[in-house]
């Protein structure tokens, strides 16, 4: 058996929970900050979480082929090609996971009580420092929430990433995927194995994930 859907899918995840992590904690706090426009700017964040994925795919596809306006730039530039490649899996990942991280993380900032933050400001605490010396440890709880849920999903995704990084085994074949191959080529002892693997591993994240939250609630 191919061990190697499952070193894909670590290295997939990893990568794009670390991206989706600072982007998602910089989009939060963005607008949580903002003033006007903040039902607009929070729909777009917030619509890879419900589109279909093969239509998150075909966006992605515009996006980063190599007609489309981003993939033109890395492949002109950077010698760099997404579409059928580990690094399209990657993108593919950050996009379906990002609004977790920044949903989730939003909730926790606006859970703050804001007579600390405005007592800093007070103090002449800059917003950089705000942020990290404030925001991020208290609300740590529901940021580590977003990131556990950032990595299930990202580990998990099967739908984008197929449309952009095709299915290739040994490069691009993560264990999503590879649930797929086994059960269209009429393997299901190798599907069963991979189906095992994927709910456990997303059982015991959701496992530490509450009881990491439930022990900073005692706190």
């Amino acid at each position: 058996m191919d061990f190697r859907p499952f070193t894909i899918s670590i290295q997939v995840a990893i990568l794009a929970t670390c991206v989706t992590f600072l982007l998602g904690l910089a989009a939060a706090n963005f607008v949580y900050r903002m003033k006007r426009g903040k039902g607009v700017i929070d729909t777009i964040f917030t619509l890879p979480m419900i589109l279909p994925p093969t239509v998150a795919g075909f966006f992605l596809l515009l996006a980063f082929g190599r007609n489309g306006f981003i993939g033109r730039f890395l492949d002109s530039f950077f010698g760099i090609t997404v579409v059928f490649s580990w690094v399209g899996a990657v993108i593919a990942a950050i996009f379906v996971s990002f609004p977790l991280m920044y949903r989730t993380a939003r909730g926790a900032f606006e859970q703050i009580d804001q007579n600390v933050i405005h007592a800093a400001e007070t103090l002449g605490f800059s917003k950089t420092r705000i942020f990290w010396t404030i925001k991020v440890p208290m609300a740590k709880a529901g940021i580590l929430a977003g990131t556990v849920l950032a990595f299930a999903r990202a580990l998990g995704e099967f739908g984008a990433t197929i449309m952009l990084a095709g299915n290739i085994p040994g490069r691009t074949q993560t264990m999503a995927i590879a649930v797929f191959s086994a059960v269209s080529a009429g393997n299901r002892e190798v599907a069963y194995i991979w189906v095992a693997v994927l709910s456990m591993m997303s059982f015991v994240m959701i496992m530490l994930m509450n009881h990491w939250v439930a022990g900073n609630k005692r706190k």
